[in-house]
């Protein structure tokens, strides 16, 4: 065709080394990705196989009875499974107006850009922070501090079943926090980088038209990077559900069930954390068994963030 005799490059044939190398290339990929599905399906097999024991003697009754008794060979899951839900749902709700607060507040010209620089290195650190040395700080400088105040939501507020138990230390409330720490890094950095996509004469014409910053925020950029948001919000909502350390060292490790979040409690990563090495017998494939629940449990999660975003980009 005439129109392609000007370009050498699409007249050029590839020789057979190149050939050789882009096959190669394609399988290596093939097999790297393959590679990535092949070790889930294989944890999910050990998982599962794991049990298969507990699955037969309890069923359903597992996921909705709180009893953990060794002694008497009786497991039930409930406790842990409201655990790893409330602790994860309440700080995605208190990190995410944080984290894309602070997204915003980074990305938008409100402070010299060093300052902004600086305080957005400042956040990505907490994600270098090791989650022991976070389950410290929260067992010796975050519970003390917050303890007068969830005193006072218990004196005010025992009528609620949320609040009907006195604090008397680690609980649910300071694992809450301390997730909120955990992932406010997360939902910033996804936060900030989906906010810097958004092409800039889509804020000129913003500005254009008169829309003061605020609104321009809200009806503009927000709504231009709300797919990459919802992204990076569901992913720390599953990297809460499968936090360990931190969670282990100051939630009580309770199997006593009780609505209260001032209370003593427990969730799956951490039940695990506690009995996993000294477990045998017919709790060990209970354990399994909370494993397997709780990687259900984060792939709906996985799946509902996919849908999401893809929802959302085809929205906005």
């Amino acid at each position: 065709m005439p129109e392609f005799k000007s370009d050498p490059f699409l007249l050029r044939r590839r020789s057979n080394s190149e050939k050789i190398v882009d096959k190669g290339f394609k399988s290596l990929v093939i097999l790297m990705a393959s590679m990535v599905a092949i070790l889930l399906f294989g944890i999910f097999l050990v998982v599962f196989g794991g049990s298969i024991e507990s699955i037969g003697r309890y069923g359903l009754a597992f996921l909705v009875t709180s009893e953990w008794n060794p002694v008497t060979d009786k497991y039930g899951a409930f406790t842990a499974i409201y655990g790893t839900l409330l602790t994860s749902i309440l700080s995605l709700f208190i990190a995410v107006p944080l984290g894309v607060g602070t997204a915003i507040f980074i990305t938008e010209d409100v402070i010299p850009a060093k300052l902004r620089f600086l305080i957005g290195g400042m956040v990505e650190l907490l994600a270098a922070i090791p989650s022991v040395v976070l389950g410290l700080w929260a067992i010796f400088v975050m519970e003390p501090f917050i303890r007068p105040f969830l005193i006072y939501l218990n004196n005010s507020f025992s009528w609620i079943p949320f609040f009907s138990t006195q604090p008397v230390g680690p609980g649910m409330a300071p694992a809450i926090l301390i997730l909120v720490v955990m992932i406010l890094p997360i939902i910033t950095a996804i936060s900030r980088d989906s906010l810097n996509q958004v092409p800039k004469k889509l804020r000129e014409a913003a500005y254009g038209v008169g829309a003061t910053r605020w609104a321009s925020i809200t009806n503009v950029i927000l709504p231009a990077a709300i797919s990459g948001i919802a992204g990076g919000v569901l992913l720390s909502l599953g990297r809460a559900m499968g936090e360990t350390m931190a969670v282990t060292m100051i939630i009580g490790n309770s199997n006593n069930f009780n609505w209260s979040i001032l209370s003593p409690g427990n969730t799956i990563a951490a039940m695990l954390a506690n009995q996993f090495g000294e477990a045998d017998g017919s709790q060990v494939s209970s354990l399994m068994f909370a494993a397997l629940i709780l990687m259900l449990l984060t792939l709906l999660v996985n799946i509902f963030a996919q849908w999401m975003v893809k929802k959302l980009s085809l929205k906005y």
